[in-house]
């Protein structure tokens, strides 16, 4: 481990019953970068459900469906999700889950094309 430097940001350690968030594509990391720019609260928020309970089924959390259902990643088949950081924004945060191991797969800083 590289020595700390002064002033370095302490990371969050996630309690063993958490999901790790962890981006699947460098499009995910910069449109989380930009969600946390301007709606740095809901983000916030988001974080916390996507690390204590990413599968549960709620008005702002829930499975995509028909072709964009499930998503293809090393071999595998996953059910991909959609999540609202906001109840009536656009914004929208897909993602799938392995193991204990939430995967961004993209983050929208508007409504998606393809759930129009």
């Amino acid at each position: 481990m590289a020595p700390a430097k002064r002033g370095e940001l302490v990371p969050r350690p996630p309690k063993k019953t958490e999901y790790e968030i962890r981006f699947a594509t460098n499009d995910a990391r910069k449109g989380w970068r930009d969600l946390v720019a301007t709606i740095r609260n809901p983000i916030t928020e988001t974080w916390d459900f996507l690390t204590r309970t990413p599968l549960t089924t709620t008005p702002t959390n829930y499975r995509l469906k028909g072709d964009l259902a499930t998503v293809q990643r090393a071999g595998k088949s996953y059910d991909r999700w959609q999540h609202k950081p906001t109840a009536k924004g656009s914004a929208r945060i897909w993602f799938y889950v392995d193991g204990y191991r939430v995967f961004l797969e993209q983050v929208h800083t508007s409504h998606p094309n393809e759930t129009k």
